[in-house]
């Protein structure tokens, strides 16, 4: 039987978690020689040709180029993306992961809140709930250090938690009269575009060694937004934000095979705090789960 309605935006999420977390990897390999703008059009530019085949082979190249498309709604979109990948890629840069994530987790809060008055979405207190939880799994398992907190790097992953929950905000404004491939193909152009030309000045010569990060991040970069945009397309933003927190076991599960760095005892608290709040949240949904979302 095929996915509908939230149970499949759930799915969604969680492969566009999974392809963010190895995403973020490439991203802070990346952050330490070239500067933030440069790596958000890095990411636009090495994702566009996968992008370019994925509207042709799904037919949609008229929908992509179409006069009816709500471009001042893309537009703050692009905004949104632009400044939440280089902000997200200067905090890599100055922070450590853990704090990074810490911070960044606070996304699925903000979705929910935006979701209310601009969405129109009934988020109920179980929503909550779950959502509150999760964020505190997450600070029990990433275990930040209190200094860190308080930094430039830090207001740079927090301005990027919002424009990320900004982001996804809108694109459900869009997918509403849309397909999918206008916001992934709108998206990728605009960091590509919008990277290029603010970070120009300060561009460096991209190293040999670099290019095989780049075909990493090029292929995890379009798998994760085409996920995403499904996610928010078929889900109740409340309902599947809080299986963002999953990224968390994938941090882990890098961790573990590149660097052979086993998790510890905080780590392990922390994500079965995570993993509750989301079973939770199945558990009390799934008289309604499968039901399709109705604008």
């Amino acid at each position: 039987m095929p996915l509908t309605g939230n149970l499949r935006g759930i799915v969604a999420m969680l492969a566009a978690m999974a392809m963010f977390a190895c995403m973020d990897a490439l991203l802070k390999a990346l952050a330490g020689t070239y500067p933030p703008l440069q790596v958000t059009a890095l990411r636009g530019l090495t994702a566009l040709p996968l992008v370019c085949l994925y509207v042709v082979w799904r037919r949609e190249v008229s929908a992509v180029f179409s006069r009816q498309l709500r471009w001042r709604l893309h537009l703050l979109r692009a905004f949104f993306s632009v400044t939440m990948m280089a902000t997200f890629t200067y905090g890599l840069k100055t922070l450590g992961l853990a704090e990074a994530y810490t911070l960044a987790f606070v996304a699925p809060f903000i979705l929910t809140l935006l979701s209310v008055p601009i969405l129109g979405e009934v988020v109920r207190a179980r929503h909550w709930f779950a959502i509150l939880v999760g964020l505190a799994g997450v600070v029990v398992a990433m275990r930040p250090e209190q200094g860190a907190l308080v930094s430039v790097g830090a207001l740079a992953v927090l301005l990027a938690a919002v424009c990320y929950a900004s982001s996804n905000v809108v694109g459900r404004l869009i997918s509403r009269t849309e397909p999918s491939a206008t916001l992934v193909f709108w998206t990728t152009v605009s960091m590509a575009l919008g990277g290029g030309i603010l970070g120009a000045a300060n561009w460096v010569e991209i190293q040999a060694a670099h290019w095989l990060i780049l075909l990493g991040l090029a292929v995890t970069g379009f798998l994760g937004q085409l996920a995403i945009t499904e996610a928010f397309r078929h889900g109740q933003a409340a309902l599947i934000a809080p299986f963002e927190y999953s990224a968390l076991a994938w941090a882990v599960g890098l961790d573990w095979i590149f660097w052979q760095m086993a998790p510890q005892a905080h780590t392990l608290l922390g994500g079965a705090i995570i993993i509750a709040s989301g079973l939770y949240l199945v558990r009390r949904e799934t008289p309604r789960i499968a039901a399709p979302v109705q604008p």
